[in-house]
């Protein structure tokens, strides 16, 4: 019923972002626009070479970022848990800066490679620094890591940013999140990686419950808790990293999607995962739907309409007694 519900609203959602924008496009030029496709009709072009694309990518990058949003709930046991709590957007963010700053890259696809590349290699080191004791790497150690390589790779960036205006006005666009502008070599450039994300954490289902039950409990029903580790992260990389190369750090989504649905399933992950799966996509559509309307016949960015819309929603979460219940 979850996965059906779920399936259902992001059916919706998609309607919603063909439908709705700065232009307004009525349903049956939507309809025509597939079927009866003119190529002088301005709103037909307006849904397959602009409203298309941006539902496409807006799905990928909702699944990508609420799956590793679900996997670092599970993992760490901490119902806060987000991406970000690896680096994942404080080395992407800077890797982006660098290439804008110091190799002239101007536009999307360009940097799109080093957002990756800067994203994998934080995660890489907050799990070495998290794992330095020889008890291994603990969820806590992890957390700690990472927030404190954020906050230095945050320093770095700003210093190149304030020292160069150009890099600044560029990443700034960026840096906010967003699903406009993306063409689709974005989207079969990231979609690979996506996809083994995908995969990866549907594996992980059965072993992120035993690690729910705590790490002896794990270790007595024959979990391999290293290995459940370094899948987990293996994860997260692959899906926060290239849904932020992508569309930029866009908060909430990762955050409030698996704790939506882990209060109607419970904290059971084969129930959880495959809810979280619709369920992204379909928030992050309805809060970019939300952002080309409300500041018509302007844009608000994808990255501010999600966190406009999440704040309330992750809120009453938060205040909600089930929210502990991981």
């Amino acid at each position: 019923m979850v996965i059906f519900g779920s399936l259902a609203l992001m059916i919706v959602s998609i309607f919603v972002g063909l439908w709705f924008g700065s232009a307004s496009v009525s349903p049956g030029e939507v309809f025509k626009a597939f079927v009866q496709f003119d190529p002088t009709n301005n709103d037909h072009l307006i849904i397959r070479h602009s409203r298309v694309p941006r539902i496409l990518l807006g799905v990928i990058v909702g699944i990508a970022l609420g799956l590793a949003g679900a996997i670092m709930q599970s993992l760490t046991r901490n119902p806060l848990a987000d991406p970000g709590i690896l680096g994942i957007n404080a080395g992407a963010s800077a890797a982006v800066v660098i290439a804008i700053a110091y190799f002239g890259m101007t536009d999307v696809s360009s940097y799109l490679w080093w957002a990756f590349i800067g994203a994998a290699l934080a995660a890489v080191v907050v799990y070495m620094l998290g794992g330095v004791s020889k008890n291994g790497a603990s969820p806590a150690r992890l957390a700690l890591a990472g927030a404190a390589l954020a906050m230095a790779i945050g320093a770095l960036t700003s210093m190149v940013l304030v020292s160069n205006e150009s890099a600044f006005n560029q990443f700034r666009y960026w840096t906010v999140g967003s699903l406009q502008g993306r063409d689709l070599d974005v989207i079969t450039a990231v979609v690979p990686f996506i996809v083994v994300g995908v995969v990866v954490s549907l594996l992980l289902i059965r072993s992120l419950n035993a690690i729910a039950l705590g790490e002896d409990s794990a270790r007595g029903l024959g979990a391999n808790i290293p290995l459940i580790r370094v899948g987990s992260f293996l994860a997260v990389v692959l899906l926060a990293g290239a849904a932020t190369a992508a569309a930029g750090p866009i908060a909430f989504i990762g955050l409030a999607a698996p704790h939506i649905v882990r209060l109607i399933v419970g904290p059971d992950n084969r129930k959880l995962i495959p809810g979280v799966l619709f369920l992204s996509p379909a928030l992050l559509i309805m809060a970019d739907s939300i952002g080309k309307t409300a500041a018509a016949p302007g844009e608000l960015q994808t990255g501010i309409a999600a966190a406009v819309l999440g704040a309330p929603v992750f809120i009453a979460l938060v205040r909600s007694k089930k929210v502990t219940a991981l």
